[in-house]
C-alpha cells in the first residue's frame, strides 16, 4: 500500500469519526433543544385558566359527571369524575380552556406535561389548533392514570388526527383550545389533575 493509499484511508476514517461526532452531537441537541416549560396551569391565582366543563349531552348523548377543585396535603388539583356512556352514539366528558392567549408566542416546545393521578383508567388530550374548527377535528394523545401521582410528557408528535386531511404536525404556537377527556368505553371516570404545561 502505498502512501497515497493510507493518506486516503486515514481521511476516510477521519471523516466518518466527525460524522458519528455531528449526529451524536445533533440527537443530544435537539432532545434537549428547549429545557424550558412554560405553565399552563397549576392552579394559583397567577396560572389557572378558564376550564369549561362539558359531557356528550351537547350532542345528544347521556354521559354525565363534574369538575371540582380538590386538595390534598395543602396542593390544589381538578378533579373529573363521571359515567362515560357510549349510548346514543356518546362517549366522552371533559373539561376544555382556550389557550389562545398563552400558545401565541415566538417559542417552541416539545409536548405537554401533565402531573395527573386516577382510577387507573386511560383518558386522553384533544388538542384543537387554528386549522381545526370543525367539531370532529382535533388531535389526540392517551394517557394512563395510576391511583398514584405521577408526571407524564406526552410529546406533540405522539398526537393522532382526527382525520387524514388535518396538518400532520402540531406547533404549540398554532394552539387553540386543550382539553382532558374521558372517551370512547363505558366507564366511570375519576381523573386528578395537578400540572398542565408545555415542555
Amino acid at each position: 500500500m502505498n502512501n497515497l493509499h493510507k493518506y486516503f484511508i486515514i481521511l476516510l476514517i477521519i471523516g466518518g469519526l466527525i460524522s458519528i461526532g455531528y449526529f451524536v452531537y445533533l440527537r443530544l441537541n435537539s432532545e434537549n433543544l428547549n429545557s424550558e416549560t412554560m405553565i399552563i396551569d397549576n392552579l394559583t391565582p397567577e396560572k389557572n385558566q378558564k376550564w369549561v366543563f362539558f359531557t356528550d349531552r351537547v350532542m345528544g348523548g347521556v354521559s354525565s359527571g363534574k369538575l371540582e377543585i380538590g386538595s390534598e396535603d395543602g396542593s390544589k388539583f381538578y378533579r373529573m369524575t363521571g359515567n362515560v356512556s357510549t349510548a346514543n352514539n356518546g362517549g366522552f366528558i371533559q373539561f376544555q380552556a382556550d389557550l389562545s392567549n398563552i400558545s401565541n408566542t415566538e417559542e417552541v416546545f416539545n409536548g405537554i406535561k401533565i402531573k395527573v393521578r386516577g382510577n387507573n383508567e386511560n383518558y386522553q388530550i384533544f388538542i384543537r389548533t387554528n386549522l381545526t374548527v370543525l367539531p370532529w377535528q382535533y388531535y389526540s394523545s392517551e394517557f394512563y392514570a395510576s391511583n398514584q401521582w405521577k408526571e407524564i410528557k406526552l410529546p406533540f408528535n405522539s398526537f393522532k388526527r382526527s382525520n387524514f386531511y388535518q396538518p400532520k404536525n402540531i406547533n404549540n404556537t398554532d394552539i387553540r383550545t386543550l382539553g382532558i377527556v374521558a372517551y370512547g368505553k363505558d366507564y366511570s371516570a375519576d381523573l386528578n389533575v395537578g400540572l398542565i404545561e408545555f415542555y
